[in-house]
């Protein structure tokens, strides 16, 4: 699959809510997760842990809604836009994330995602 493909496979998946079949199908097994945080969470390694990262955020938030934008192809890599409604469990406050992920392939795979936000 070329990249053009894979990042409107990942898209379209993510726009019916399938987030964790999306990485499930695209992760390369040595994945690496870098999000703009300091912390634990900064820098996941494999494709357990990114899968983990997910399952921990899935769980400490209220999902109100969901919009993807894009994908915006360039080479072996793409950019998707989040923007969420959600509600952190921890703090009660309801709030709009808006995100965007850029995502490098290597050998049909996501070998790397980056949020920025």
């Amino acid at each position: 699959m070329s990249t053009q493909d894979i990042a409107t496979d990942l898209v379209a998946l993510c726009k019916a809510g399938k987030f964790d079949e999306a990485g499930e199908k695209y992760w390369a097994d040595d994945v690496v997760s870098y999000e703009a945080m300091p912390g634990d969470m900064a820098r996941i390694a494999g494709k357990d842990g990114v899968r983990g990262k997910g399952e921990w955020w899935a769980a400490n938030h209220e999902v109100h809604g969901v919009e993807v934008t894009g994908p915006y192809v360039n080479g072996d890599q793409f950019a998707v836009g989040f923007k969420m409604d959600v509600t952190p469990k921890a703090s009660g406050e309801r709030t709009t994330m808006d995100e965007v992920g850029l995502y490098t392939i290597r050998d049909g795979k996501i070998a790397e995602e980056r949020f920025f936000y």
